[in-house]
């Protein structure tokens, strides 16, 4: 997974999306689903009216690797793990 502060363009996109979080789950049509990340405008910022869900296969280009560390690496295994477990939450799609 990508890093938190990391840049991409989605596909078919035409501007800079900066990563939010990972694993972000959502209520749509009263059920939850999670997508890969979520993700704001940049360099605008967070506009509560205006986050972007996506997942690793909608990343057309990484054009800024966000920070990573041992806490990086920690989370990469704790959230596949947290997958593992929650196969009852199905995953979103990009429309």
């Amino acid at each position: 997974m990508l890093p938190i502060g990391s840049i991409i363009y989605l596909k078919e996109g035409s501007r800079k999306i900066m990563i939010l979080n990972r694993g972000p789950v959502i209520e749509e049509n009263n059920e939850n689903i999670f997508f890969d990340y979520s993700g704001c405008s940049y360099p605008l910022g967070l506009n509560i009216d205006e986050i972007f869900y996506f997942n690793e296969e909608n990343v057309d280009k990484i054009l800024f690797e966000g920070f990573s560390d041992e806490d990086e690496e920690r989370f990469d295994e704790l959230y596949s793990e947290y997958l593992r477990e929650n196969k009852n939450i199905r995953k979103g799609s990009v429309q």
